[in-house]
């Protein structure tokens, strides 16, 4: 059996009378053999994948992730065919490292999206909003490309697996955006210890080495963080975008509140500001205005769902940090300056490394 399908060895330990140097080294070494599984497949230096962030996750970004030994990935959301290989051409001119898209299953030009990507030789294309078609997997995986998926549970990980999935993320209700119910903490006892034929990736409400080497032990082959990438010096997001995420702290990033059942409002968590108190206004009166027969169902659905339509891009590109949707994880409270992408990820790599060399280090 081949070392893709296997759970990944446990690296070798370390000598418990090493000095701090020696440890170190040896610390480093058992963190590239822990990630070693995501590295190989993804084809990068570290374990560590940028999120997909609408109007975040474009050219300078990704390449900035890239270069810098992690995994960058375009977020594709709602661009056309040719916006895309635009996005793609613009990003392989700033880094000859592998980087992979993120398309929404639910996009009406979904097929033509894949080919795009596979005309373009993206090695990875992520498929997020939903388990993908059979066909569609088959596209991706026949076009030469790497199938990697979102799984919110045990259940979905299995079928994903069957369809042919090359490797899943695992997204807790911690992450930033669009949300599931159940925190990454369950969601790893749930799906780590099951699913050992393709690699698994963690995310949501990370923002330290020592958490990602937690998960790596536990089975993971890396992590995927958005929140501190999006506050980066490459970010493209407004100066008050960043400054709103090294101000804030993790209970400042809630989830949106869905005020009757029977208008169903999809969980987004962001940093709570005037905007978060006006949807609530406007689902109570949206709700008054059907109850007196104002509007119809459909038409009370369709404005709860449209007031936040443009908020993204007016806090991410205007800096509209009052009124706009101002998306983060609660890992935005370990945000504490703007910094180069590349410091993020030495950093990241630098506190796994330190966790595990200070094992040796301690008294027995």
């Amino acid at each position: 059996m081949s070392p893709d399908v296997t759970a990944p060895l446990a690296p070798p330990g370390i000598a418990p009378d090493a000095s701090p140097g020696v440890a170190h080294a040896l610390a480093r070494a058992r963190l590239d053999a822990l990630w070693a599984r995501g590295t190989r497949f993804l084809g990068c230096e570290f374990g560590i994948m940028g999120g997909a962030m609408t109007w975040v996750s474009e050219r300078h970004l990704v390449a900035a992730i890239s270069n810098a030994g992690g995994f960058g990935v375009i977020a594709c959301g709602a661009m056309s065919p040719d916006q895309l290989a635009a996005e793609i051409a613009a990003t392989q001119a700033l880094t000859s490292r592998p980087f992979g898209v993120n398309l929404i299953t639910m996009h009406p030009e979904l097929e033509a999206l894949i080919q795009v990507c596979l005309a373009a030789r993206v090695t990875h294309i992520v498929l997020a909003g939903g388990v993908p078609h059979v066909r569609t997997a088959s596209m991706v995986k026949e076009g030469g490309a790497k199938l990697i998926c979102f799984a919110p549970a045990l259940v979905f990980a299995r079928r994903l697996v069957k369809a042919g999935a090359d490797a899943l993320v695992i997204e807790g209700s911690e992450a930033g955006g669009h949300i599931g119910p159940v925190s990454l903490t369950v969601l790893a006892q749930e799906i780590l210890p099951h699913i050992r034929e393709i690699p698994v990736f963690v995310a949501g409400g990370l923002g330290r080495g020592e958490a990602i080497l937690a998960f790596l032990e536990m089975g993971a082959s890396g992590a995927q963080l958005g929140t501190r990438f999006a506050a980066s010096s490459e970010s493209i997001a407004h100066p008050r975008f960043k400054e709103a995420f090294v101000r804030a702290s993790a209970r400042d990033a809630v989830p949106s509140i869905q005020l009757d059942d029977r208008f169903p409002v999809i969980p987004v968590r962001g940093l709570a500001n005037a905007g978060t108190h006006h949807f609530l206004e406007h689902q109570r009166e949206t709700l008054a205005r059907f109850q007196a027969g104002a509007l119809t169902r459909q038409e009370a659905q369709l404005a709860i769902e449209h007031f936040w339509a443009g908020a993204l891009k007016r806090a991410v590109l205007e800096g509209d940090v009052e009124q706009g949707s101002v998306m983060a994880g609660q890992s935005v409270g370990m945000v504490t300056a703007v910094q180069p992408t590349a410091a993020i990820i030495a950093e990241l790599v630098a506190q796994a490394a330190s966790a595990l060399a200070a094992r040796s280090l301690l008294p027995v």
